[in-house]
């Protein structure tokens, strides 16, 4: 029997490996991913944002949450971090949830820097549609050095990582869980059985695909696919990052790993959704999905708040699938999701929508009894 199993080498799985090992005292930690890498799915296919707090005026919470641990994040990936870019944010005249002012009011309530931009900055945006442009405290992450820091954490804390299999179903064995591990391709009829005292559910889209004597989560869970365009932008607006908000808008975010900005639209970026069904596999859903790319569509509708957007280069779009909770579809917002097994020994599934969001994960696990 070893100490803990983490299912999914995402961002989360890696760090909770990582924090077992350096916060809680276990030597034998074992970590299984699916896909052939660490940190190859929505860890990477994202904005590559990291939240100061300004992207939830309608949800306080997850607004706070993300101001206090900004500047952790920050700390703890130095060499990931870019920050040599100029962030914008700009209030919508019409169709937004909220106004300048409250925009601006909401900032101030939460502790975020905010300033009006400068006329150079201004100036990009048309007037008729936009109320007011802000200069925020934003930065990117490289996903690229997260993969790399990933192996080099792993590695120090001889942590044991599998790639290439899954997990297929879990049963309870005496005080701990068994897990049945297979190959990804599904060559061969061989299965390695390892049975854990923990055991960390940390694979996003497909936290309810597991057989045996797992039981999905409590908690209702909605997916999506979604797009994320990758573009050049004109140079006139290379060293920005740009988002419209609160409604039917978009952002622009520069994407390290790639050395392009990344697109979002609220409108455009969903493709399609359905409610969470236990059992069933969403990325088996995303490799069936058409993918036809809407990034035109995108850059067409801001280009008439930012017109020289009209002049951005297409250059790849990323499709993934997103999965949220579905109350919190209103708000906007993005809690973490923590539940502990009712059937599962020591059995934990988690789910984040932030990359910072682990924190408060950590938080809750620091008052849970691992020995």
């Amino acid at each position: 029997m070893i100490d803990a199993l983490v299912i999914g080498g995402g961002f989360y799985g890696v760090a909770i490996a990582c924090y077992l090992v350096r916060q809680r005292g276990l030597d034998r930690v074992r970590l299984v991913e699916r896909e052939a890498g660490l940190l190859t799915r929505a860890s990477f296919h994202n904005q590559a944002r990291i939240h100061n707090g300004y992207h939830y005026p309608r949800s306080y919470v997850t607004a706070y949450r993300s101001r206090i641990n900004f500047p952790r994040f920050v700390a703890d990936f130095p060499s990931a971090i870019r920050s040599d870019f100029v962030k914008l944010y700009a209030v919508a005249r019409r169709n937004s949830k909220v106004n300048a002012q409250q925009f601006a009011r909401f900032c101030s309530e939460i502790g975020a820097p905010l300033t009006p931009a400068p006329g150079e900055y201004s100036k990009l945006f048309d007037a008729n549609l936009i109320e007011a442009v802000f200069l925020t405290q934003e930065y990117a992450f490289d996903a690229a050095d997260l993969k790399s820091w990933a192996k080099h954490e792993l590695s120090a804390c001889a942590v044991e990582v599998t790639t290439g299999c899954e997990v297929r179903a879990c049963h309870p064995t005496g005080d701990g869980t068994t897990v049945e591990i297979n190959a990804t391709d599904g060559e061969g009829s061989d299965s390695e059985a390892v049975t854990a005292r923990y055991v960390f559910n940390c694979t996003y889209s497909g936290l309810n695909r597991l057989g045996g004597a797992f039981t999905p989560v409590d908690t209702r869970l909605k997916h999506e696919i979604t797009e994320m365009g990758l573009v050049e932008m004109p140079s006139v607006l290379r060293g920005l990052s740009i988002t419209v908000l609160d409604g039917p808008f978009f952002s622009a975010m520069p994407f390290p790993a790639r050395g392009l900005h990344s697109l979002s639209h609220v409108r455009y970026t969903p493709h399609l959704y359905w409610q969470d069904e236990a059992g069933e596999d969403p990325y088996a859903r995303l490799d069936r999905y058409a993918k036809e790319p809407r990034v035109d569509r995108m850059i067409r509708d801001a280009a008439r708040y930012v017109p020289s957007l009209a002049e951005a280069t297409v250059r790849d779009s990323l499709f993934e699938v997103k999965t949220v909770l579905a109350k919190n579809e209103r708000d906007d917002g993005q809690p973490i999701l923590l539940e502990k097994s009712k059937t599962l020994p020591g059995f934990y599934s988690i789910l984040g929508g932030k990359m910072d969001n682990v924190y408060d994960i950590m938080g809750f696990l620091d008052d849970e009894i691992i020995q």
